[in-house]
């Protein structure tokens, strides 16, 4: 703990509130709240924790709190501060990890589409569907039952949908708008479980089919009936009041939290979802944070009820969601509740052996990386590599590591632009203050570590570009041996030659940092690569654009044997006469 720190903690009062922990860079990494703002703030630096837990408190190097007057006014702190922020420490329910719902929208002629943008004025919303197959199955299912408008937006005449019987026509037919409520209360039945009075609807039509030998229209309604019976007749009934409920069950071990939602909708369970992720705080507290965000993120419609374990504060969340919060202590309500907790316990003990597995790799490889270059810790990761053929189609590539593991979304491409060609050193220069430049414009996260795929020369450019920045960075090179293979490491602040074991796993994070920006830079080059290839004749060519180039490209396969077609063999494929005669002209110039 350094003195700063210990000072600061003497003067925290023991009131709620929020806190702020930051790091080097001044970044707010973690942002939690406690009842007794001392006492939480002094766990992080006293005691032992675990490995995930001490690579937060290895980055704080600086704290601010905020005093409020009661927890749920810390709460409601936390959670803006937390979306202003977005501090990498926090759990964050992801933008990707969202579900699909079936709507009946709310237009003059309805449709059913498949959204995961949830606004409750636009319609009516059933699931969610984390199994997404089923979503897609079961809209197709209603399509063939209902026949609503599918075009969006409304076409002038007939499609095919209306000649197939899937589509009322509204676009030339004039018809009783009321069809439409019984269209919309049928499949809020068959969604919500009730699918009997359907089914011999359908069995009925199936008969009568079957009995005019029009066999093959009473498989259709029989492949309907089956659908129907295998994907809503069997969803169990687990509530007789017919209520929709979310159940939520979590467990926690070994520095992660296992969390377990039931969608119970129309008193059947439809459908589960699972969660793992690393915590850094209260467990406890972290799942009520997680619920929040659940519901927060606007992909998931808040039930008329959610059931919790008794662990958790279920009046500061129902203060918060502003719906029913309850916590069964017996009966079937309670078993629902502690049998979410069971599979949230199944699922980390699933999970949690390949999870540590992954874990001793990652940050145990970076511990040992920090050890070794002498820095109080590492999280994010930079590295760079330069393609280029005899100098020319310069670029050159960065890819980012976060915690050990790839950060696709923070990757970047350069074409080079300013250095001459051949120039190995420019182009260095030329992509890290590009880089660099665009960080401290806009605020970017700042690596804690920088790889150049390269030697002294590479390394003495990319120091340069830093300090002309006042960036204090670490900047390591890769050093190969005379097989092409890397053998050691570069010190790029004292020039030094840093040997390290090759069976270690430090060793293997660096050679696949390596290969994945090289892999990164290669890829870039080729289609550049490609793209020149492919313009140099047919781009220049008019009346050739990019349908009939692709046309030419996938029928002869090259550029050359475009060139030694024939007029036939380009008449065959439909070029027409006249660009036939500009491709004649441009390869005879």
């Amino acid at each position: 703990m350094n003195e700063q720190i210990m000072n600061k903690l003497n003067l925290v009062p023991t009131e709620p509130g929020c806190y702020l922990m930051k790091d080097k860079n001044n970044t707010v990494i973690y942002v939690g709240k406690a009842k007794k703002l001392r006492n939480r703030l002094r766990s992080y630096f006293t005691g032992s924790h675990d490995a995930k837990t001490t690579l937060l408190v290895n980055e704080i190097v600086d704290f601010e709190y905020i005093i409020t007057t009661s927890e749920i006014e810390a709460l409601i702190l936390e959670i803006n501060l937390i979306k202003q922020y977005n501090p990498k420490y926090n759990i964050m329910l992801k933008d990707d990890k969202t579900y699909p719902y079936i709507q009946f929208t709310k237009e003059k002629h309805p449709r059913l589409i498949i959204t995961r943008n949830i606004k409750d004025n636009k319609g009516d919303y059933f699931g969610p569907y984390p199994n997404v197959s089923a979503a897609k199955e079961t809209k197709r299912l209603l399509d063939k039952l209902y026949p609503l408008r599918k075009c969006h937006p409304l076409k002038k005449k007939l499609c095919l949908y209306y000649h197939i019987n899937q589509c009322l026509g509204p676009c030339e037919k004039e018809y009783d708008l009321s069809i439409y409520n019984t269209y919309r209360h049928e499949i809020s039945k068959i969604l919500k479980g009730n699918a009997q009075d359907i089914v011999k609807d359908l069995e009925v039509k199936m008969n009568e089919y079957a009995k005019n030998l029009q066999y093959e229209k009473a498989k259709e309604y029989k492949d309907l009936i089956d659908f129907l019976q295998q994907t809503v007749e069997k969803q169990k009934i687990v509530m007789n009041d017919f209520v929709d409920r979310d159940i939520f069950g979590y467990h926690f071990n070994n520095g992660y939290l296992s969390l377990q939602v039931f969608y119970v909708r129309s008193g059947k369970l439809i459908e589960r979802d699972a969660f793992v992720t690393p915590y850094f705080d209260n467990p406890h507290e972290e799942c009520l944070r997680f619920i929040i965000e659940f519901y927060q993120n606007g992909n998931n419609i808040k039930p008329k009820e959610i059931f919790i374990p008794n662990t958790l504060d279920d009046a500061l969340l129902e203060e918060y969601l502003k719906i029913k919060i309850t916590v069964p202590k017996k009966g079937e309500k309670h078993k629902l509740v502690k049998l979410a907790n069971q599979n949230a316990n199944i699922t980390l003990d699933n999970k949690l052996k390949l999870l540590l597995q992954n874990e001793a790799k990652t940050i145990g490889a970076l511990n040992s990386l920090s050890k070794i270059l002498n820095l109080n810790s590492i999280s994010r990761i930079e590295a760079f590599d330069n393609s280029h053929i005899s100098g020319t189609e310069a670029i050159a590539a960065m890819v980012c590591y976060i915690d050990g593991k790839p950060s696709k979304n923070d990757y970047r491409k350069y074409k080079i632009k300013y250095v001459d060609n051949g120039d190995d050193y420019g182009y260095m220069r030329e992509v890290i203050y590009r880089r660099y430049f665009r960080v401290l414009k806009d605020k970017l996260p700042r690596p804690d570590l920088i790889i150049i795929d390269g030697g002294k020369g590479q390394v003495n450019a990319c120091k340069k570009v830093l300090n002309e920045l006042y960036l204090p960075i670490k900047v390591i090179g890769l050093i190969k041996d005379e097989k092409h293979k890397t053998s050691e490491l570069l010190d790029g602040d004292t020039m030094d030659i840093i040997s390290i074991d090759k069976h270690s796993k430090t060793f293997q994070l660096l050679m696949n940092i390596q290969e994945e920006v090289h892999r990164f830079a290669i890829t870039f080059h080729r289609s550049i690569r490609s793209k020149k290839v492919t313009k140099s004749f047919l781009d220049d060519i008019e009346g050739i654009g990019p349908k009939r180039k692709k046309l030419l490209i996938n029928h002869f396969g090259s550029i050359k044997k475009i060139k030694e077609a024939s007029k036939d063999e380009l008449r065959e494929i439909g070029i027409p006469k006249n660009i036939i005669e500009n491709m004649i002209k441009l390869q005879k110039k």
